[in-house]
């Protein structure tokens, strides 16, 4: 793992803020690395699947009731588009925390799980963290190392991201990554209702139009996607919503009012309710709060 912190370290280093968290994307599409110098604020996401390897430092994560600590050599997957509340809890300046973070490709997965001839199972626990399996470790460290040859990467990468999914189907988490990829799963139709989720947020979406989307009557609809996301369609809608919002406060500087327009609410009194529910703190003062932390950052 030594081999690996350090490929992560010289990207992270060279190319994130100074003095701030953050992920920085790398060449390769889905693979970026993450670095923070110092215990972070609250972070509240609806995550992608993805496969996060902890290097150095550690971080909090919850989901619902369930929470999870992991430090270096642990790795966090998830395999569904959950909503999260995430902390770096251990960083230093001397002793950054760096990850490595994968989002998991459903194409790749479905082909590897039809040569490799696994059936997929029932198992639905979204998230879950674990020791780093050394295969995964050492496919992560070829995939890192291509980022410092750039000729190489039109050739190689997709090979490597390759062997990377498949160390993670041959793992023990194999057969909850293999629903991704499963062909008429209820994994791939939910998602499908998501991707729809995220590229329209701020618009109306009945319900039979996502169910539509899905493949699904209504009522199963709702409870696959309950089940998937551990959130109804409108709930997941109003966080992705506020989630955006919040940045646009916190990353543009737009008031609060043109925040909630600019999300597709229509009453703002509703947004700011809504909003101080999930981030503890009404929106103006929030972006106040963040922008002071900036400043004593």
């Amino acid at each position: 793992m030594t081999a690996l912190l350090d490929a992560v370290r010289r990207h992270a280093d060279a190319h994130a803020h100074a003095d701030r968290a953050g992920a920085v994307p790398t060449p390769v599409p889905g693979l970026s690395t993450v670095r923070a110098v110092r215990p972070g604020d609250i972070v509240h996401a609806i995550m992608r699947p993805l496969v996060c390897l902890v290097l150095q430092g550690s971080k909090h994560v919850a989901m619902g009731r369930q929470s999870f600590d992991f430090s270096a050599g642990d790795s966090l997957l998830i395999t569904a588009d959950v909503p999260t509340v995430s902390q770096v809890t251990r960083a230093s300046l001397s002793a950054p925390y760096y990850s490595l973070v994968l989002e998991l490709d459903p194409a790749v997965i479905a082909e590897l799980a039809g040569q490799m001839r696994a059936v997929a199972v029932a198992d639905h626990a979204p998230v879950r963290v674990d020791p780093t399996e050394a295969e995964v470790a050492d496919a992560a460290l070829r995939l890192v190392r291509l980022i410092d040859r750039p000729a190489s990467l039109p050739v190689l990468q997709a090979q490597h991201v390759r062997e990377m999914h498949y160390w993670l189907l041959a793992g023990r988490h194999g057969s909850a990554i293999r629903r991704l990829g499963w062909p008429g799963s209820h994994a791939q139709r939910i998602a499908r209702a998501v991707a729809l989720l995220r590229a329209e947020f701020a618009q109306a979406l009945p319900v039979d139009r996502l169910a539509a989307a899905a493949g699904m009557s209504p009522s199963a609809f709702h409870q696959h996607f309950r089940a998937t996301t551990s959130l109804s369609p409108l709930q997941f809608q109003k966080q992705l919503r506020l989630i955006e919002a919040r940045r646009l406060m916190q990353a543009e500087g737009m008031t609060a009012a043109s925040a909630a327009f600019a999300v597709g609410y229509e009453s703002v009194p509703q947004f700011t309710r809504e909003y101080g529910r999930m981030f503890g703190l009404p929106p103006a003062q929030d972006a106040r709060a963040a922008r002071l932390g900036a400043l004593a950052g």
